[in-house]
């Protein structure tokens, strides 16, 4: 049976780059493994296609020969090409995929270490004034830390672990399977490549041991919610002396009874009486860092309307600047009024043009009474 064109097996045109060859028998490898296809003999023998067309096309010498001479290059004796010894040595289809995949799948770096401890996350919540000004806090975290008496080899005494016997220290198990090399972690020493023989009767072989971590934390001006502090080396001890994981602080923020907070800006609902918002004052507010300012109220002020207050908000986490504070002005309508100032504010609606002192509202009557014409229209 003819062998197919190998630039049309890996699908890319006769002008390819390296990175378009490799690119796209990645793609195809992937999909035909037999790994991911046991028992089928037709991906098992597509895959082995792709691998040797690759394995040309990758090397610039022999790519100009089949170029030249197509699969006659690489037939028995290679006469078509000068005697060019273009052979697949060394460990075959499986070397060409370790260098394709073998980052992806653990093939590559040799022996595997103990693997680093655990990260960590602690969870904590502080005041909107906490979070303007900083602070330093301690924090309890149970933890693990390293086993003292063996130091965290988890062997007794601190001896050296013995080399693991299933493996010979290498940490992987080769296993062929047809015309493939399967390599997996030793399922003695997890990867490891040793074994501890004589368990340190403290933590087990573990080299680790539980306990109660009291650490120190900074938490810097301008945090938000959500805010994460990452206190390196801090986590869970790693196995058999392996390095620590790292602990993560999540900041949230408790609501509060005056302030809301966006960003770096900060919201406020200002009351104020009728008579204020009608004739013009001044008012006294607080601030976030524990001060008071005085705010002008002009005369006319409406419900709603925003006062800014520049510079008055929260620190920005990183900077010397803060955000701004902006006060809603809510207008109170007087309630529980005597007889005297009933009559007071009749005559001042008898007194008073409507389009003078409540345009809104007359704007607003104004249109009601238009919209309700056209329809009687």
């Amino acid at each position: 049976m003819a062998k197919k064109d190998f630039y049309e097996l890996l699908g890319v045109k006769k002008n390819a780059t390296g990175d378009e060859l490799k690119k796209a028998y990645r793609k195809l490898a992937m999909q035909y493994h037999p790994d991911r296809n046991p028992g089928d003999k037709d991906a098992e023998h597509k895959f082995k296609e792709l691998s040797e067309a690759y394995d040309v096309l990758r090397d610039e010498q022999k790519r100009a020969a089949y170029d030249r001479y197509g699969h006659a290059a690489f037939e028995q004796g290679g006469g078509g090409a000068g005697g060019f010894d273009f052979g697949f040595g060394g460990g075959g289809f499986a070397d060409i995929f370790d260098e394709m995949f073998g980052d992806i799948m653990g093939r590559r770096g040799g022996r595997r270490g103990p693997a680093r401890g655990q990260d960590v996350r602690y969870n904590m919540e502080i005041s909107l004034e906490e979070a303007f000004h900083g602070k330093k806090a301690s924090i309890t975290v149970p933890s693990s830390i390293e086993c003292e008496p063996c130091k965290g080899s988890g062997s007794k005494d601190g001896a050296d672990p013995s080399t693991c016997p299933a493996c010979k220290g290498a940490g992987r198990m080769r296993a062929q399977q047809g015309f493939f090399t399967v390599e997996r972690t030793c399922p003695t020493c997890h990867g490891g490549g040793k074994v501890i023989t004589d368990p340190c009767p403290k933590c087990g072989g573990s080299g680790r041991q539980r306990e109660e971590k009291k650490l120190e934390v900074t938490i810097p001006p301008g945090v938000e919610e959500g805010t994460r502090i990452r206190l390196a080396n801090e986590g869970e001890a790693g196995m058999h002396g392996a390095p620590p994981g790292d602990l993560y602080i999540f900041l949230a923020i408790s609501s509060h009874r005056i302030f809301q907070r966006e960003g770096a800006n900060l919201f406020m609902r200002l009351p104020m009486p009728m008579t204020t918002a009608a004739l013009g004052g001044e008012m006294e507010v607080p601030t976030v860092d524990g001060g008071r300012v005085k705010v002008q109220i002009t005369k006319g002020t409406q419900h709603g309307h925003r006062f800014r207050l520049k510079g008055k908000g929260m620190s920005v986490l990183r900077s010397q600047a803060r955000g701004d504070m902006f006060l809603e002005a809510a207008v109170e309508v007087p309630v529980n009024l005597t007889d005297k100032q009933k009559e007071l504010l009749k005559e001042f609606e008898a007194e008073s043009d409507s389009r003078t002192y409540s345009p809104e509202s007359s704007s607003f009557l104004d249109k009601i009474k238009e919209f309700l014409e056209d329809i009687a229209r």
